[in-house]
């Protein structure tokens, strides 16, 4: 059977839509391979979130036209959002293209696949076209399918897995309504769409039982999650109610989730943070900007003063929670007074981590069309001065665990010393170790000896001095109560 290549840009959703076509692939005898030079069907699932990652998707193609025309039997084509947005016109600058399937087809790949490599096989000389959207057909080999479809989120289900795999990502919901005026995603994406509690709980149980001992549920806005599907439950929202379904999975260790919205961070999913053991202490909580000014015409609809009373509010759930943000410099019209207000906002707040991105203008977005766009040099300053900030609170998030013992989910060989081991605390910091390869997928307590930028390393201790780990291990006293340190009469551990 033939042999295929996957190359990915972008978000986690990204990540597991790719994780969905592979297995679809694999489950059709196809053989996944680590390079395109050595693959019959090349295909690149595309972001379109900033210029730069079309840009690289369209440059890695654009190189490939040469090994289409040595070797004209192998497909090539581009999933996701990219392909979504641009559709059709993909093929006019790169002719030896076969393949454009948009966000809400991705079970359909795999189908159309095999009619591409059949037909190429028979007669690799040749290329007529066809394309779902505009009815044209044998001019070329090439398939075009960006049509909506209804029910697609309930299509996002099976996924490979690696050997030993203890993580994995489960999407719970396609889509977002928020309309942003510097993103994409409603127009990549479409509008809001959640699968069904059940189905979901069936898909992490059905990983459980393959090895997987932590989840992160995905979302575009993940704790916006059935608001248009199902009501309130004793005051609780879809998407807390399915936490606790998910929470109640038989071997599952941790449950994370990600991308939340502020507006979507009620007090039900605040008190979740006290009451599920499993639901680890991290948020990704998006602050995109300081300025109330700037939030407005980016239509955030919060401000920077209730974004600030969440985070105390978060961290007053559960002692020890890590918060780490995403947030944009050089919006157009952003003053330098705008700039001092996240600024500022960044310093009182301490982030563990954050993700500091120069605005790029999308086209079709309302931001792109906005006077003062703002000069690359600016937004580089900014960018940088914002991320020492940011660098040096993260160096001391992860300084105040040396000399600690932590609960470390062991995901295997580190991705820069292969020599060594890496994973992750429940607060989502990386860990290095050395260790057999046989502690992938185990959970295991190591003693944290220095920090290192974003990354901490130290050595395993022995299973029988568990004790208190101060980052995350936690034990349920007599009353239910979680207590981060400990010290209760009843020990319980995830």
């Amino acid at each position: 059977m033939p042999k295929f290549f996957i190359k990915t840009y972008g978000c986690q959703m990204n990540e597991r839509d790719s994780e969905q076509v592979a297995h679809s692939l694999a489950a059709r005898g196809y053989e996944q391979v680590g390079h395109e030079a050595e693959a019959d069907v090349v295909l690149l699932n595309t972001c379109s979130v900033r210029d730069m990652a079309d840009q690289k998707a369209l440059g890695k193609m654009g190189m490939m036209g040469r090994m289409a025309k040595e070797q004209p039997h192998v497909v090539f084509g581009f999933l996701g959002c990219m392909a979504q947005a641009r559709g059709e016109s993909l093929l006019k600058n790169l002719p030896h293209v076969d393949l454009v399937v948009g966000t809400q087809k991705f079970h359909r790949v795999a189908d159309y696949v095999d009619e591409l490599v059949a037909k190429k096989t028979a007669r690799p000389e040749v290329a007529p076209y066809h394309s779902l959207n505009c009815g044209m057909d044998d001019v070329r080999f090439s398939i075009v399918d960006i049509a909506e479809e209804p029910g697609s989120q309930e299509t996002i289900r099976e996924q490979q897995l690696a050997p030993r795999q203890a993580t994995a990502f489960v999407s719970i919901m396609q889509g977002c309504n928020m309309h942003c005026t510097f993103c994409i995603v409603p127009q990549t994406r479409g509008a809001e769409r959640s699968r069904s509690i059940d189905e979901i709980v069936r898909e992490v149980s059905d990983l459980v039982t393959r090895g997987v001992k932590e989840v992160t549920l995905l979302g575009q806005i993940v704790n916006l999650y059935g608001r248009h599907e199902s009501p309130r439950i004793d005051n609780k929202s879809p998407f807390v109610q399915l936490l606790e379904a998910v929470h109640e999975i038989d071997g599952l260790e941790r449950l994370r989730f990600t991308s939340p919205h502020p507006i979507g961070f009620r007090d039900d999913l605040i008190d979740a943070f006290g009451q599920l053991p499993k639901l680890t202490e991290h948020v990704h909580l998006p602050l995109q900007s300081g300025s109330n000014r700037i939030l407005k015409a980016m239509h955030r609809t919060y401000t920077a003063e209730k974004y600030v009373d969440l985070v105390r509010r978060i961290r007053q759930a559960h002692e020890g929670i890590a918060i780490t943000t995403d947030i944009i410099v050089g919006f157009p019209g952003e003053t330098e007074d705008d700039y001092k207000q996240t600024r500022d906002v960044v310093q009182q707040i301490q982030f563990d981590n954050a993700f500091i991105f120069r605005y790029s203008p999308r086209r079709d977005t309302p931001a792109a069309e906005m006077p003062q766009q703002i000069e690359e040099r600016v937004k580089e300053e900014r960018n940088q001065d914002l991320l020492r900030i940011v660098n040096e609170s993260a160096r001391r998030a992860g300084e105040r665990l040396v000399g600690r013992e932590v609960e470390v989910l062991c995901e295997g060989p580190s991705k820069t010393n292969p020599a060594r081991l890496m994973g992750r605390t429940r607060t989502n910091k990386i860990v290095v170790f050395e260790g057999d390869e046989k502690l992938a997928g185990e959970i295991l307590d190591v003693r944290i000896q220095r920090a290192n930028g974003f990354s901490l390393y130290g050595t395993p201790v022995a299973p029988t001095s568990r004790a208190s780990k101060g980052d995350h291990v936690r034990h349920r006293s007599a009353t239910g109560r979680i207590c981060p340190t400990g010290e209760t009469d009843s020990p319980w551990r995830t």
